[in-house]
C-alpha cells in the first residue's frame, strides 16, 4: 500500500483546476482481446499503473472489449486536446477521466456525448452528486473516483483530535499551519462558509464570496506554509514543524500506519469530497462499449476494489460495498461532506484568483 503515495502528487496535480502538472506524453498500454476495444484517459504514474494492473485485466475478462489505457497531461491541457481533436472528428480517448471544472467547461462546447442511464443500470447505485448533468438534464458525465482532504495534526503536538475546521481560526494555532496555496484546489472558501457562514449557499453570489474571504483572511497569522508541492507539507506534518493543516485523507491515513505521529479527522462539519469523472468524447465512434465500460465501473465490488488498491473514496452508497470498516474508515467517512462549488471556479475565476492575491495568498 505504501506505494499510493507515490500516487498522490501525480493524480491530483493532474486534477487541480489551474494546477500545474507535469507535462507527459499519451503513452498507450494495450491490453489484447477480440475485436473490441475502448480508450481510456486516466491519470498518469501510479494511479495509472494500478487501473492497468488491477482494473482493466478485469474488464477485459468480464466484457471482451480491449482497453488502451492514455495517460492524460493535466486536466485543462487534456480538455483542450480533446475539445481540438473532436473538431477534427477524432478522439485520443473515447472515455476520459476528468476534474469536475473541466467537466463543465467541456459542456459549455458540448464535448461530452450525453449518456444513456438506461444503458448503465449500476449507476442507481451511485451517490447523487456523482452525476454530473448539463442545464437541460442530459447525462455529461458519471462519478469515477473521489478523494478528501480532511483537517490532519501531529498527534506529538496535538494530543487531542480537533473536531471542527473552527481549530484553523484558534489564535492558539497561531504559526502552526499549512494550507494547500490555490484557490482553486483548496475549497477554503467552502470550509469558511460551512463553519462560519451558515453553509456554501453564501458563496452563490460576489458579495458573499467576498464575505467568505473576508473571515477566511483571519487565518493568516497562523499560516506557517501555503503549499503546492504536497511533499513539503508531508514531511513538515510528520516531523511537528508544520503541526495542523489541510490534507488528504488516504495518504495521511498511509503515513501513520507506517508508524509516523500523524491523524486525519473528518471535522464536524464534513471533510472536503473531491472527484473525477468519467465523460465520453462526442467523436467517439464507440459508444456502445463506452457505456458498458461506464455501467462496469459503477459496480459496488469495482469501487471496492479501486478503494482497496488505488486508495480512492467510493462513488457508491455505502450499503452497497463490502468494504470493511477499518477499509472504509482509511479513505471515506458517514458525516455529510463538503461539496465544492465547481461552477463557481468555472465562472469566476478571474475575480476569485485576483480576490485570493489580494487578500489571502498574496
Amino acid at each position: 500500500m505504501g506505494k499510493i503515495f507515490n500516487m498522490q502528487p501525480t493524480r491530483r496535480a493532474v486534477l487541480g483546476a489551474g494546477l500545474a502538472g507535469a507535462s507527459m506524453l499519451a503513452m498507450p498500454s494495450i491490453l489484447r482481446a477480440q475485436d473490441r476495444s475502448l480508450k481510456v484517459g486516466v491519470y498518469g504514474g501510479y494511479f495509472k499503473d494500478s487501473f492497468d494492473k488491477n482494473i482493466f485485466p478485469e474488464f477485459t475478462k468480464a466484457t471482451g472489449i480491449a482497453v488502451e489505457s492514455i495517460a492524460e497531461p493535466t486536466g485543462e491541457a487534456w480538455l483542450v486536446q480533446l475539445e481540438q481533436a473532436a473538431r477534427a472528428g477524432q478522439a485520443p480517448a473515447d472515455v476520459s477521466m476528468m476534474s469536475q471544472v473541466a467537466l463543465l467547461k467541456g459542456q459549455s462546447t458540448e464535448l461530452w456525448a450525453p449518456l444513456d442511464m438506461a444503458k448503465i443500470g449500476n449507476a442507481s447505485g451511485l451517490i447523487d452528486t456523482f452525476i454530473n448533468k448539463y442545464p437541460d438534464g442530459r447525462v455529461a458525465g458519471i462519478g469515477a473516483v473521489s478523494w478528501y482532504i480532511t483537517l490532519v495534526t501531529n498527534t506529538d503536538v496535538y494530543p487531542e483530535a480537533p473536531t471542527s475546521w473552527a481549530a484553523l481560526w484558534d489564535p492558539a494555532n497561531a504559526d502552526k499551519l499549512g494550507l494547500l496555496a490555490l484557490v482553486s484546489n483548496s475549497f477554503l472558501l467552502e470550509v469558511t462558509a460551512k463553519t462560519h457562514l451558515g453553509g456554501t449557499d453564501i458563496l452563490a453570489t460576489e458579495e458573499g464570496i467576498l464575505q467568505a474571504f473576508e473571515k477566511l483572511a483571519e487565518v493568516k497569522p497562523n499560516v506557517r506554509l501555503w503549499y503546492r508541492d504536497e511533499a513539503q507539507f508531508e514531511q513538515s506534518l510528520k516531523s511537528g514543524e508544520i503541526p495542523m493543516g489541510q490534507y488528504y485523507h488516504d495518504v495521511t491515513g498511509l503515513a501513520a500506519a507506517d508508524g509516523h505521529p500523524v491523524r486525519s479527522t473528518f471535522p464536524k462539519e464534513g471533510g472536503i469530497l473531491d472527484s473525477g469523472s468519467w465523460a465520453l468524447s462526442r467523436a467517439s465512434e464507440k459508444v456502445e462499449e463506452a457505456h458498458i465500460f461506464i455501467d462496469y465501473m459503477c459496480q459496488p465490488a469495482v469501487q471496492a476494489t479501486l478503494s482497496r488498491k488505488v486508495g480512492t473514496s467510493p462513488t457508491v452508497k455505502r450499503d452497497l460495498l463490502d468494504l470493511t470498516a477499518e477499509e472504509f474508515d482509511a479513505v471515506s467517512s458517514d458525516i455529510d461532506p463538503i461539496i465544492p462549488r465547481y461552477e463557481m471556479y468555472q465562472q469566476k475565476s478571474d475575480f476569485l484568483n485576483q480576490k485570493w492575491t489580494e487578500m489571502i495568498a498574496g
